[in-house]
C-alpha cells in the first residue's frame, strides 16, 4: 500500500489579489490612534507616579531621621532629667539630714539653756541626790560597802563646797550613814570567790583516807662484819612485823569504792560551788553550812596527813569564819534629810524677772509727692 503525500499550492497563490491591491495605513484607523494615545498616557500617568513615589520615600526618610533626631533628644533630655532628679534627691536628704542635725543641736541647745539657767545650789542638790542614789544601789543590790562609802563621802564633799546653813541637816545624816558603814565587817567577795575557785580545782588531787600507805621505816643497817649485830636487827626486823599500834581516838577511814570516790569529788565540787553563789547572793547561812559539809568530807574521806589536804582543810576553816550575809543599812536618814532639804526648795519663791519695757518706734510717714 503505496503512501503519497498530495502537494500543496503555494500561499500566495492562495491569497485573493485584491487584498495586495486595497491595504489601508495603520494611522489612518480611529482604534490604533486611541490606544497609542492611552499607551501614552498610561506612560505619563506611570512616571507621573512613580516620581511622587519617589517624592514621598524621600520626605518619609527626611520625616523619619528628624523623629529619630527628636528621639534621641527627648530620651537625651529624660536621662539629663533623671540625673537632675537624682541629685535633687540628694541634696534634699542631705538638707533633712542637716535639718535633722540643727533639730538636735537645738534641743541639746536648749537642755544647755535649761541646765545652766538653774541655780548652783540646785545643780549641787542634785548631784548630791545622784550620789545618795548610788550608795544606796550599791548596799541594796551589791551590797558593795566601799563603794558605797566613796558616794557618800562624794555627796559631803559637794556640800562643803557650798556654805549653806540649810544643809546642816543633811551633813549630819549622810555623817552618821558613813560611820555606819564603816562599822560594817569587810567583806572582800572577789577573794573570796577566787580562793573556793583554787580549791574546786585542787579537789581532783587530794588523796583520799583509804588510799593513805603507811610509811616503811627502813631497817637500820648492820655492820657486814659483825655477825651478832646483823642478827639482832634482823629479829628486830622480824618482830617489829608482828605488832601494829593503831590511835583509837579517831574512827577508821571509810571504804570507798572507786565509782563512789568519783562521786564524792563530784558532790564536794558541788558544794563549793553553791557555797560560791550564796556568797555572791549574800546568804550567809547556806554559805556557812556549805563550808561546814565541806569541811566534814575533807576531814572524814580525805587522807589529812598530806599537805595539800591539811592546806585545804584550813582555807575552809578561815571560808566558815567570813561574815557572809550581813544585815545591811538603808542609808534611810540621808535619804529622808535630802527629800526634805528638795521640798523646801521646791516651795521657794522663784524670782520675777523684770519686764523691760521696748522703745516706741517712730512713725514713718510717706513722703508727699507735688
Amino acid at each position: 500500500m503505496s503512501s503519497e503525500i498530495p502537494s500543496l499550492p503555494p500561499l500566495e497563490s492562495a491569497q485573493p489579489p485584491a487584498a495586495h491591491a486595497h491595504k489601508p495605513s495603520a494611522w489612518r484607523q480611529p482604534a490604533a490612534l486611541i490606544t497609542v494615545a492611552a499607551l501614552a498616557l498610561l506612560g505619563w500617568q506611570w512616571l507621573e507616579t512613580r516620581s511622587r513615589l519617589a517624592d514621598l520615600q524621600a520626605e518619609l526618610t527626611h520625616r523619619l531621621s528628624e523623629g529619630d533626631a527628636a528621639a534621641k533628644e527627648a530620651r537625651t533630655l529624660a536621662k539629663a532629667a533623671q540625673d537632675n532628679l537624682a541629685a535633687t534627691q540628694t541634696k534634699l536628704s542631705a538638707l533633712e539630714s542637716r535639718i535633722a542635725e540643727s533639730q538636735g543641736h537645738q534641743v541639746a541647745l536648749e537642755a544647755m539653756y535649761q541646765e545652766f539657767t538653774r541655780t548652783r545650789d540646785d545643780r549641787v542638790l542634785a548631784e548630791v541626790e545622784q550620789a545618795v542614789n548610788i550608795a544606796v544601789q550599791q548596799i541594796q543590790l551589791a551590797s558593795n560597802v566601799q563603794a558605797a562609802l566613796l558616794a557618800l563621802q562624794t555627796a559631803d564633799a559637794r556640800l562643803s563646797s557650798l556654805e549653806r546653813p540649810q544643809w546642816l541637816p543633811l551633813r549630819k545624816a549622810i555623817a552618821s550613814d558613813m560611820d555606819t558603814l564603816r562599822g560594817l565587817p569587810q567583806v572582800d567577795a572577789s577573794g573570796v570567790a577566787l580562793r573556793l575557785e583554787t580549791l574546786i580545782g585542787r579537789i581532783d588531787n587530794l588523796p583520799l583516807a583509804f588510799e593513805a600507805k603507811p610509811k616503811e621505816t627502813a631497817a637500820p643497817k648492820a655492820d657486814a662484819d659483825n655477825w651478832f649485830q646483823r642478827l639482832g636487827s634482823e629479829v628486830w626486823a622480824e618482830f617489829s612485823q608482828l605488832v601494829r599500834i593503831e590511835r583509837m581516838d579517831r574512827p577508821d577511814p571509810a571504804l570507798l569504792a572507786p565509782s563512789n570516790a568519783v562521786f564524792l569529788r563530784e558532790n564536794l565540787k558541788l558544794r563549793l560551788m553553791n557555797a560560791r553563789l550564796a556568797l555572791l547572793s549574800r546568804d550567809g547561812n547556806t554559805f556557812r553550812e556549805d563550808m561546814r559539809i565541806s569541811y566534814r568530807w575533807l576531814e572524814r574521806y580525805f587522807d589529812t596527813r598530806n599537805p595539800a589536804v591539811a592546806t585545804a582543810r584550813n582555807d575552809l576553816l578561815e571560808l566558815q569564819k567570813v561574815p557572809v550575809g550581813v544585815d545591811m543599812p538603808t542609808l534611810q536618814a540621808s535619804q529622808n534629810a535630802l527629800r526634805q532639804i528638795q521640798a523646801a526648795t521646791e516651795r521657794r519663791p522663784e524670782p520675777v524677772a523684770p519686764v523691760v519695757p521696748t522703745p516706741a518706734r517712730p512713725a514713718v510717714r510717706p513722703a508727699k509727692t507735688n
